[in-house]
């Protein structure tokens, strides 16, 4: 008669994942390499009480500086060195200046898009 095989005094589970799933390590890829994004503000009469302003372009700065810039009205689209070059191609009339404008660095990311929205 066959000896019966020595029973295990835990029972066999799967093992969870002790470090970061790939979705997880995904994610963390996309925002250590996401490109900045960033608007190119016109202003009227900056120093004065009644100054305006609105968006002129918006703009993309990736990892190697570059920006790249589309104005509102599609009309202009530029590759520059850097998002301040940008800054030249909209304030050269009379009153008024350009800023850029900042978005938040991203600080979230999901693979799955309805968690995105």
């Amino acid at each position: 008669m066959a000896a019966a095989p020595p029973q295990s005094p835990r029972p066999a589970t799967s093992r969870l994942p002790t470090g970061p799933t790939f979705d997880q390590e995904l994610c963390g890829l996309v925002l250590d390499t996401a490109p900045r994004l960033f608007a190119v503000v016109q202003v009227c009469g900056e120093s004065l009480p009644g100054a305006d302003g609105w968006i002129a372009a918006w703009g993309v700065a990736d990892h190697s500086g570059q920006a790249h810039v589309f104005s509102i009205d599609g009309r202009a689209r530029m590759t520059l060195t850097s998002p301040d070059r940008a800054l030249r191609h909209f304030a050269g009339r009379p009153g008024i200046t350009a800023r850029l404008v900042w978005l938040a660095q991203p600080s979230a990311a999901a693979v799955d898009r309805t968690e995105a929205a």
